[in-house]
């Protein structure tokens, strides 16, 4: 990039070609119409005499003396034209040139709009004349017909327009109604609302009624409006710009929809809403700390670590922080984020954050897609899902930290500590790349774990904000919310104002600076009568243990004592959260419960909530408890023999749920993306199990031992399964779009026999349908129906 200045001689000179985003100074850019090209100052008109204009030399054009002397009037010593700022003749740079306006003229300080068909400002004394004298012409502009003017009105932050005689109009801001009428434009889009936002047919729209010297630039001119690149190949006609143009387009569509494993907005979300709400004063607090403040105004403080003991509310501060940087960032800053939950196995893996964390800042600018592409376009989504998926992850995450054309950006990774798949890779990845760039920043929240801390210590830039050392401002945040659940129970439970703040004096006494114990006891509060409050008060101890010690024993004087044992042990050793409908048909005793079951999750209330008809813990520390300080209550015969009996149950349900074309989609070759579930979907209950049966059966731990009959019973089953089912489990697998996961299965659960002894007949099976579904992967994982025609190869039935 090259960039012009007037010397204080007057002398128009052009800098060397700019090689770098920091080596660009600040600098104003033109948007105007060309005019007859003998009258436009050229590249060559300005390279030549040592790169200077000289006075008695070729005549500088109004509108780029009025561009000179705007910049300068702002500020600004550098401006660009690109009559005369791009060398033509130089076909690899003016192809560069061409992919890089849209960028060019979004970093821009100041983009002046120069019209030369409207003649003047208001005259003196109408400046207040509405509309104003000036109006109609600049409606009738024909700058708003030209294509590249688009990009050009929508790239820059600050666009001002001007008249012929370089007199100001006002701004796309200040005559955003007008310039919305006259293009069509949303206001979003003119304000600076990410234009990836916007639907492909949207912005199609905006090109109507433009127009182009060349018909291939109609289309080369859309291309930063898509955020995708394609190299402009003048003679190649519009309809194969066009096309060149749209398989960019999909293909980053299709690049975008593979990385998303999860959209962790959906998660922030789903975590709030589960937690009660968001409340604004309990989180408010961290904005005048002052090592948040460091964090966020200092230019070498990259990373943020917040720390804490289970339930002091770090995930809601860190889902406060989030919504003031939302509010207070300037439009182009990206703001990525993710939550971990170790209960969770598709949010709980180093793998995962690095994908959602990238999901997310492409989303908002998708240029950064291209990194991706070098990539996806070869391996597609099997790039995210094998074996090699961290490494592949972490060489695009260092190509995108340092793309010169990354916007100023704030990566945030909630619960560290819930990282249970390659934590250490991910705390070496974090605390290597945020002291790489001044660009972006970092904000991390775990517990008080040595090991995190010993890792997030080799980052060169960062500071640590300790809740414990903060428990003036925790403690007064507390009491917020304290008092905000008293009045809430206060209303529900119609407590008198006695009640009431016994109820406040004793949650104020015990809660030592905890969300999680207040929000606990309120939970159990709200099922309790007023009359049994005082004496239900002095039941719950201080200290979360203590509290889910006492909701064990009371849960254990239940006379469903043994079905919520076992709904607690199944849920703990899940992989991820189920719906209500598959836990039932995962745990046997609850068959027998009926309409009765949230009646049951509920009496496990302590360490287990409802969320849209989906089962969760309440917070990791629950389930940390279970295992260990109620291991033996919970897995009277260790956590093995729950994975066994969900395994049993996950073959009984896949053998009486599957079969051939489940959706009844008839045709073959239909594409998943085009596949919808049905109303009643047959695969409701089978969701689950068709994705982690392999696993469960895994850490069952059978033995080699061919003398045991159970074990002998599971190989069986599996056996059984795979030579009825396997072809129809690879379309269940294909429908919940999980083939990725189930290549990875197979290779388990080819392990797994290969340990085993006299297992000759079940190995050889294994290794077929190993190397079926790695052979099939493709075609079975983009169009479902495909197993059907695979089939064919070998029985009717269907049978392997």
């Amino acid at each position: 990039m090259r960039l012009l200045k007037y010397e204080e001689d007057g002398e128009l000179t052009i800098t060397a070609d700019l090689v770098g985003e920091d080596t660009i100074p600040p600098y104003a850019i033109l948007s105007h119409r060309w005019g007859e090209d003998a009258g436009e100052l050229t590249f060559e008109d300005v390279a030549g005499n040592a790169g200077k204009v000289q006075s008695g030399g070729k005549r500088i054009p109004p509108k780029i003396q009025f561009c000179g002397d705007q910049a300068r009037r702002d500020s600004l010593q550098y401006f660009w034209v690109d009559t005369c700022c791009i060398n033509k003749g130089n076909k690899a740079e003016h192809s560069l040139a061409i992919r890089s306006m849209f960028r060019w003229y979004r970093n821009a300080a100041r983009c002046y709009v120069y019209l030369s068909d409207v003649p003047s400002s208001p005259c003196e004394g109408d400046e207040e004349a509405v509309p104003p004298p000036w109006e109609l012409e600049f409606r009738q502009s024909k700058w708003f017909t030209r294509g590249w003017t688009l990009q050009e009105l929508l790239a820059p932050s600050s666009v001002e327009f001007f008249s012929c005689q370089g007199k100001r109009l006002g701004d796309k801001i200040s005559l955003e109604q007008q310039v919305q009428e006259i293009t069509g434009i949303p206001c979003l889009a003119l304000e600076g609302t990410p234009l990836s936002q916007f639907s492909t047919n949207e912005r199609l729209q905006w090109k109507e009624g433009r127009v182009t010297k060349r018909d291939e630039d109609a289309w080369y001119s859309l291309s930063g409006i898509f955020d995708v690149e394609i190299a402009p190949a003048y003679s190649e006609g519009a309809a194969s710009a066009f096309g060149r143009l749209m398989d960019e387009i999909n293909k980053t569509k299709r690049c975008i929809r593979d990385i998303r494993h999860t959209d962790p907005c959906d998660d922030k979300k789903r975590i709030e809403d589960t937690k009660g709400g968001l409340l604004a004063d309990s989180y408010r607090w961290v904005l005048d700390n002052t090592t948040f403040q460091k964090w966020r105004d200092e230019r070498d403080s990259q990373l943020l670590w917040v720390k804490g003991d289970p339930g002091k509310g770090k995930t809601m501060l860190i889902c406060g922080i989030i919504d003031e940087l939302q509010s207070s960032m300037p439009r182009t800053t990206l703001l990525s984020y993710f939550f971990c939950q170790a209960t969770d196995s598709r949010i709980n893996s180093a793998t995962a954050v690095l994908r959602g964390l990238l999901y997310m800042l492409v989303k908002q600018q998708p240029s950064l897609v291209l990194h991706v592409r070098k990539k996806h376009d070869h391996a597609g989504k099997a790039l995210f899902e094998d074996a090699n998926a961290w490494v592949a992850l972490t060489e695009i995450w260092m190509d995108v930290l340092q793309d010169p054309g990354l916007n100023i950006t704030c990566l945030i990774i909630d619960a560290l500590d819930e990282c249970v798949t390659d934590l250490p890779k991910l705390l070496d990845f974090i605390a290597k790349q945020s002291s790489m760039s001044h660009r972006v920043k970092w904000i991390v929240s775990s517990r008080n774990w040595p090991d995190i801390e010993t890792r997030l210590d080799r980052a060169g830039h960062r500071t640590r904000l300790s809740l414990e050392l903060n428990a003036e401002s925790v403690a007064a945040a507390v009491g917020i919310f304290i008092s905000q659940k008293v009045d809430q129970l206060a209303h529900e439970k119609h407590y008198k104002e006695e009640l009431r703040h016994a109820v406040l004096q004793h949650l104020t006494s015990n809660a030592n600076n905890t969300f999680l114990w207040v929000a606990l006891v309120c939970q159990d509060l709200g099922v309790t009568a007023s009359r049994h409050v005082r004496n239900k008060l002095a039941l719950f101890p201080p200290g979360l243990d203590a509290l889910y010690k006492r909701m064990m024993h009371q849960m254990g004087e239940s006379a469903d004592a043994e079905v919520c044992r076992c709904v607690l042990a199944s849920t703990a050793i899940l992989y991820r959260p189920v719906t209500v409908h598959q836990l039932v048909a995962l745990v046997e005793q609850l068959k027998d419960v009926g309409d009765d079951v949230r009646e049951i999750i509920s009496l496990c209330g302590s360490f287990l909530t409802l969320r849209e008809d989906t089962v969760y813990f309440v917070h990791q520390s629950a389930k940390d408890f279970l295992f260990a300080e109620a291991s033996s209550k919970v897995f009277p015969d260790g956590a093995e023999d729950v994975h066994r009996l969900v395994f049993v149950n996950s073959l009984t349900i896949l053998s009486r749920t599957l079969h051939r074309d489940m959706y009844s989609l008839k045709a073959l070759g239909v594409s998943i993306e085009d596949v919808e579930p049905p109303k009643s979907d047959p695969l409701a209950a089978s969701r689950y199990p068709c994705i982690y049966w392999i696993d469960h059966l895994c850490d069952s731990k059978p033995k080699s031992l061919a003398n045991r009959v159970r074990d002998l019973q599971v190989l069986g089953a599996v056996d059984d399964f795979l030579r009825k089912n396997f072809l129809y489990w690879l379309e269940g697998l294909s429908l919940c779009k999980s083939i990725g996961k189930g290549v990875v299965s197979m290779e388990k659960l080819w392990s797994l026999v290969q340990e085993m002894c006299n297992q000759d007949r079940l190995a050889q099976l294994v290794q077929d349908a190993r190397r079926f579904i790695m052979y099939h992967k493709g075609a079975i994982e983009g169009y479902p129906l495909q197993t059907y025609a695979s089939a064919l190869l070998f029985s009717p039935t269907g049978q392997l």
